[in-house]
């Protein structure tokens, strides 16, 4: 069985501090480059604010005579995590998925990993902003690259354990961490248990895990996060066995392609008449077996931003149009050349069933972050936006908001909307 572990990825007994930040952060480029420290030229850092949850710099060496360019061409990104954030993500499962893309030509090159975050080279390019991604030719990037994504990696099952596929062996995906407690043990099983017959880890089993992470201190926590776990077995009875894409409907999804996570690459252009940027996905923290559906939607949602502008969610031609290029891509890297229209309709039909699972997802994630996050950003507020566009979803679904003489809200009137 072939490896690509975080143990296979130098390791700098260093960490980063928000605090000493420059200082910090200069420790652990010269660590990885000592030469940068006698080579001539200044050390620099650009921080990124585009995430939510963690740092993000650019060390770049201003070496004499180099153009931007050329110095970009040696410049490295330091992505220190968010503080706690090791409750909603596996780390471990993080560095694995970086070197697996990477290996495929799908993520810049993992340099090294400490303590508390990883070095990698900078991608040339410009991060989108959302109104990119709602500019066909970059939304035609994002398909084609996701299809590319989906289908390069296939999903399958060693000892009831998620891999992906390779020539040399299959790659398992980390799991949680061995519990050390008879309790952790307990959560640790009916984690893997919400999904019977599907290899983990994947979608279901990450929202399981951060049900069990919720605040329960008080009376109205414990009922909010018994509420939220029963909608999750809904969830999974009701989506959880979609035929989808890929081996027992698993796809490898990046499941966070919000507009920061999209680089529009310079000095790459389409084919002889298309107008199609080329693009490039970072930050692979949430990456691990999804519905390709689920993968869509939630794509689909980041449209409208942090801000949740429903104004600016893709409507059903354009969806379609996106599916097509999609499943394009997807088949294409399968030595495949054409795309059944059946097909076409059968996962747009997907994604609508999956578009209210997004706003469950990020909102049981921003609750956890009300509770662990020192970034200044209302994730509490936010919360309550994302899990208010899946009870919209539901109240849509089973019929009670139209029987209930209520209004269609905004982003369900968006998401009806043909042209």
């Amino acid at each position: 069985m072939a490896t690509a572990s975080a143990d296979d990825v130098r390791f700098i007994p260093l960490s980063y501090n928000n605090a000493e930040s420059q200082s910090s952060a200069l420790r652990l480029v010269l660590a990885l480059y000592p030469e940068w420290k006698q080579s001539e030229g200044p050390i620099e850092f650009v921080r990124f604010t585009d995430g939510i949850t963690n740092t993000l710099l650019k060390a770049i060496k201003k070496r004499p005579g180099l153009t931007e360019t050329q110095i970009d061409d040696d410049a490295v990104l330091l992505r220190a995590y968010g503080n706690n954030t090791d409750v909603l993500i596996d780390r471990e499962r993080e560095t694995t998925s970086h070197s697996l893309l990477s290996r495929h030509n799908l993520a810049p090159t993992l340099l090294a990993r400490f303590q508390n975050g990883l070095l990698y080279k900078f991608i040339q390019g410009k991060v989108c902003t959302p109104a990119d991604l709602t500019r066909e030719s970059v939304w035609r990037g994002v398909a084609r690259r996701l299809g590319e994504w989906h289908s390069i990696l296939p999903i399958t099952t060693v000892h009831e354990i998620a891999a992906v596929e390779e020539d040399k062996g299959d790659i398992p995906l980390p799991l949680s961490r061995p519990a050390s407690s008879r309790r952790e043990s307990a959560k640790l099983e009916a984690i893997r248990k919400i999904t019977p017959g599907k290899a983990v880890p994947n979608t279901w089993t990450v929202m399981q895990k951060w049900i069990f992470a919720l605040p329960a201190e008080t009376e109205t926590e414990r009922k909010r996060r018994d509420l939220l776990q029963q909608e999750l077995y809904k969830l999974v009875k009701e989506l959880g066995d979609k035929p989808g894409l890929g081996k027992n409907g698993l796809v490898f999804g990046h499941c966070d392609l919000l507009s920061g996570n999209v680089i529009m690459e310079p000095g790459h252009g389409a084919a002889v008449g298309e107008d199609v940027e080329t693009v490039s996905f970072i930050d692979y923290e949430y990456a691990t077996p999804s519905p390709a559906a689920f993968d869509i939607a939630n794509h689909f949602a980041e449209w409208g931003g942090f801000d949740c502008d429903y104004n600016k969610l893709p409507t059903r031609s354009v969806r379609r149009h996106f599916l097509q290029d999609y499943l394009q891509s997807y088949h294409s890297h399968q030595g495949q050349t054409s795309v059944d229209e059946k097909e076409v309709q059968r996962l747009f039909d997907e994604v609508e069933d999956f578009r209210g699972v997004p706003g469950f997802y990020w909102g049981i994630w921003a609750l956890i972050q009300a509770t662990i996050s020192q970034i200044d950003f209302d994730y509490a507020d936010y919360a309550e936006v994302r899990l208010g566009e899946y009870w919209a979803w539901r109240a849509e679904n089973d019929g009670s908001r139209e029987k209930e003489g209520k209004e269609m809200p905004l982003r369900e009137r968006r998401w009806a909307q043909e042209v």
